[in-house]
């Protein structure tokens, strides 16, 4: 009796605490699928870890303290079509390349404490692009799809609508300039295209990136492309730093004799040798760099150059995974802020982590994510390298994509395989993430693909297309809101939810340099220096007979 009592306890035991000793019948329906996951941490199934993770965030929401000083500098990230769904891929990528489970990663910039959406159409378009997307994060002004720096009155292409001053937007970098502070950007893509020109161009087609891309009858009115606007007019003549690529855009469609860059442009003008003219005239010291040794090199240096203009591809600069002497996006921002740094008056530094945008559109996810890792990392760098006393740092996206994450795979699965619970009715299986659209077709003669037949995805090749359901020669944006991330001062202007050309106008806010000022825009000033300051010392009479005044009815008040 003993023993059979001792027997049926154990049997109960096993039973309760063996969670996979108990067989599950195959589900009949998606919904009723049954996970296997590899492991789940023991901590995580108790209540008491989720309670004590929730008070634990909770207690420090709770001593955050509102951050009304005065922002000295201000840097702004664009993950160029970093959606919310690539942001939870690219995280569960991130974990399960440490070997962890994934899921619970944390992007950097995921635990900034403030956060927001903003909605990113442009005003003709229900699902916008990176021009018009830039003028508005940049500009604070909404215009038209595939126009740059200009409102909504233009017409695109249109080179009188370009010409007339009364249409052009000016970037906060410009009203960061105009108030004496030092301004950069870094891209991964070229210098020129649609998001960084958001920083210093004015044009109606955004495709006019050299003098080769714009109509003949155009140039004749004066209508200037975007790198020559970039080298040769304010304010992009101005920036202290320029990093990215897009070298073709600057130079002469011929090959140099020093060099075996060929470029596009057709006025035979090298723009690098027009910007070292240009600081030549300035009697300012520069630098012209165009591989990552050169740039460590200046930026091991004692004696920064005063301008830094870099073009490290003749294209866009390569994918992290298949780069070679080339920096890295977090190498970049670390140039640019110790140059930036240097400015008393502080700086505004604009990022671009344009490639997320690139694999995106030809459907290849894993560079995609790997992309938005290395943009992560570079969030990391900027945050360690400042102080959020003084440094109001933004993270965002300009529009989303149409990947998706989806089909119920158990925890710890392979974001870039399929999915591990399940297939299809027709009996295959099928990836955990998948496109709307794109250049890879989901369905052949025989009905739809089965990728794990394809070798490039078995061996997570870089350039392995994932299936979409409408085949397209490139794969298109989202229209969904775009999260916004903040940490600094005014930090807590970018919650809730609100349109995208709100976001320079926060940022200008919390930094002075809008047309709206907050209490700590100027300095407070001690008795001592109330005492000594200007105002004082050229209005003494005023201050004199105050202080008589009071002098007197003391004594009246005492006699």
């Amino acid at each position: 009796m003993l023993l059979a009592s001792v027997f049926i306890q154990i049997v109960f035991i096993y039973t309760v605490y063996s969670e996979d000793a108990v067989s599950t019948p195959k589900p009949k329906k998606i919904l009723d699928t049954v996970m296997n996951p590899s492991y789940i941490p023991a901590e995580e199934k108790h209540g008491s870890y989720w309670k004590k993770s929730a008070a634990e965030t909770l207690k420090a929401k709770l001593q955050e303290k509102i951050n009304t000083n005065k922002a000295k500098n201000g840097i702004l990230f664009i993950g160029d079509g970093m959606s919310l769904a690539t942001v939870m891929a690219a995280r569960t990528f991130g974990g399960q390349m440490d070997r962890n489970l994934g899921e619970d990663n944390t992007l950097e910039f995921e635990k900034f404490p403030v956060s927001g959406l903003a909605r990113t159409y442009c005003i003709d378009a229900q699902v916008p692009d990176s021009a018009c997307t830039a003028t508005s994060y940049l500009t604070g002004v909404k215009t038209k799809y595939g126009v740059i720096g200009l409102d909504g009155n233009v017409t695109r292409g249109s080179c009188f609508s370009q010409l007339h001053k009364g249409n052009w937007a000016s970037s906060i970098g410009q009203w960061a300039l105009a108030s004496g502070l030092d301004v950069g950007f870094v891209t991964t893509t070229r210098v020129t295209h649609a998001s960084p020109a958001g920083m210093f161009a004015h044009t109606s087609e955004r495709n006019w990136e050299s003098d080769a891309d714009v109509p003949d009858e155009c140039i004749s009115l004066g209508c200037q492309d975007i790198a020559r606007q970039l080298i040769m007019a304010n304010p992009g003549r101005q920036f202290k730093v320029i990093l990215g690529g897009g070298r073709r855009e600057f130079l002469p469609n011929i090959t140099t004799p020093l060099t075996n860059y060929t470029g596009r442009r057709k006025d035979g003008i090298d723009l690098t040798d027009m910007w070292h003219t240009d600081k030549m005239e300035k009697n300012a010291t520069h630098q012209y760099v165009t591989d990552r040794n050169e740039l460590m090199k200046v930026f091991n240096s004692d004696d920064l150059p005063e301008y830094l203009l870099g073009l490290f591809q003749n294209d866009h600069m390569d994918y992290h995974l298949q780069a070679s002497n080339q920096p890295t996006l977090e190498e970049l921002v670390e140039v640019a802020i110790k140059m930036l740094n240097r400015s008393e008056k502080g700086y505004f530094l604009f990022v671009e982590g344009g490639r997320i945008d690139h694999a995106h559109h030809d459907s290849y996810a894993h560079l995609a994510l790997d992309e938005t890792v290395e943009y992560a990392k570079a969030v990391k760098k900027a945050k360690v390298l400042t102080n959020p006393q003084d440094t109001l740092i933004v993270v965002s996206s300009d529009h989303a994509h149409t990947m998706t994450v989806a089909g119920y795979p158990s925890r710890g699965n392979d974001i870039l395989g399929v999915v591990d619970t399940a297939r299809g009715m027709d009996g295959k299986p099928y990836t955990t993430i998948s496109y709307a659209n794109g250049k890879a077709k989901s369905l052949d003669e025989s009905g739809r693909v089965d990728v794990t037949l394809h070798s490039e995805f078995s061996s997570k090749a870089l350039d392995y297309s994932y299936p979409s359901l409408v085949p397209l020669d490139s794969e298109t944006h989202g229209g969904e809101d775009v999260a916004v991330y903040a940490s600094g001062p005014w930090q807590h202007l970018f919650t809730a939810s609100y349109e995208q050309s709100v976001v320079p106008h926060f940022m200008a806010y919390a930094m002075c340099i809008g047309e709206e000022k907050h209490e700590n825009c100027e300095p407070k000033m001690s008795h001592r220096s109330f005492w000594t300051s200007d105002s004082i010392a050229n209005k003494p009479n005023k201050y004199f007979v105050i202080l008589i005044s009071v002098i007197l009815g003391c004594v009246r008040f005492l006699g």
